[in-house]
C-alpha cells in the first residue's frame, strides 16, 4: 500500500494505491492521517480507483481520515471510483450512508466545491 497527497487549489487528493489489507504499518497510516490534518485542508477527495481491495485495516483508516476532514476541520470528504469489491464493503458496513461516493474525479470535484453539501446518503454511479 502506498499512498500519496496531490494538492490542486483548495482540494487535497489522497490517492492510495495497492491492497489496503491487515498488516500494513499502523504508524505508516497514523502518519499519513497526521500529514493530512497538518497540511489544514477541508476539502479531501480520496481516489480509490487503484485499491482492489479493502479490509478492516482499511475502514479503519477511511473513517480515521473522515472523521478528521468532517469533525475536526469541518470540511468535505469524498470517495471516488472505488473498486466493486471496495464497494461491496464500504455498502456492508453501512459507510456509504455517510460518505459520499461518486463514479468519477470531475464528479467528485464538482460535490466538493458545491455550496451546499448533498445528502449523505446520496450515491452518484
Amino acid at each position: 500500500m502506498l499512498i500519496e497527497f496531490e494538492h490542486t487549489n483548495d482540494v487535497c487528493i489522497l490517492r492510495p494505491k495497492g491492497r489496503f489489507a491487515t498488516g500494513l504499518d499502523a504508524a505508516y497510516l497514523r502518519s499519513k492521517t497526521e500529514e493530512l490534518k497538518s497540511c489544514g485542508c477541508r476539502k479531501v477527495l480520496a481516489d480509490f480507483r487503484d485499491v482492489p481491495y479493502i479490509d478492516s485495516t482499511g475502514i479503519g483508516f477511511l473513517v480515521g481520515v473522515y472523521t478528521t476532514i468532517k469533525n475536526t476541520l469541518g470540511g468535505r470528504f469524498v470517495i471516488v471510483g472505488p473498486h466493486h469489491r471496495v464497494r461491496e464493503v464500504l455498502e456492508l458496513t453501512r459507510l456509504n450512508t455517510v460518505m459520499h461516493i461518486v463514479a468519477d474525479e470531475r464528479t467528485g470535484l464538482e460535490y466538493l466545491h458545491a455550496a451546499e453539501p448533498a445528502a449523505h446518503s446520496a450515491e452518484q454511479k
